[in-house]
């Protein structure tokens, strides 16, 4: 086996409501979500992320920290949300 079967491509994304970064990533077979956050470095571009502590998903799916990537995986780095979005759509169903 040569050393290019033994990686696959997988993504890794965050956006805040101004902005988005996607950064594409060769890593080992076996890479964690986890793992995968960390070699982005996306802090590198959002200062104020914590790699270690923010939620973690692939594809829309929430995923612990140890979960396996496979090829074309997306893991989505998630921010805490601000309001929680029930509430938001019941204010403006009853702001006249």
């Amino acid at each position: 086996m040569n050393d290019r079967e033994a990686l696959i491509d997988v993504e890794v994304a965050y956006a805040t409501p101004d902005r988005q970064k996607v950064i594409a990533l060769c890593v080992p077979i076996g890479t964690t979500a986890r793992a995968a956050a960390r070699l982005s470095q996306m802090n590198r571009y959002f200062p104020d992320l914590e790699l270690g502590q923010v939620p973690l998903g692939v594809w829309g799916r929430v995923v612990a920290d140890d979960a396996r990537l496979v090829a074309g995986d997306r893991v989505e780095l998630y921010r805490t949300l601000q309001a929680n979005p029930r509430e938001q759509r019941r204010r403006r169903v009853e702001t006249p």
